[in-house]
């Protein structure tokens, strides 16, 4: 299991991400309020702006507060087998 760093000690299992969008089109707005409705979201933003959207193979939808590509680098190194917070 490899674990990476989502901000303020917050961890993600870099195995059950199949997607890191920005939260900022129509479509993927209507996705994560979905979420929110159904109890299937996360929020990992400790109170700042959601720079992106993480999508999890068990339907999850985590909100982030640090940027899709510095997370996507963060994921790409664990799955490397080397960490990087």
């Amino acid at each position: 299991m490899t674990l990476v760093h989502a901000g303020f000690g917050k961890f993600l299992r870099a195995q059950d991400i199949t997607a890191i969008t920005l939260p900022t089109s129509a479509p993927i707005q209507r996705m994560i309020k979905d979420a929110k409705k159904e109890k299937r979201s996360v929020n990992y933003t400790g109170g700042r702006r959601t720079k992106a959207a993480v999508f999890t193979e068990s339907g999850q939808v985590v909100l982030v507060a640090i940027t899709p590509e510095a997370l996507a680098g963060r994921v790409a190194s664990a799955r490397q087998g080397n960490l990087q917070d």
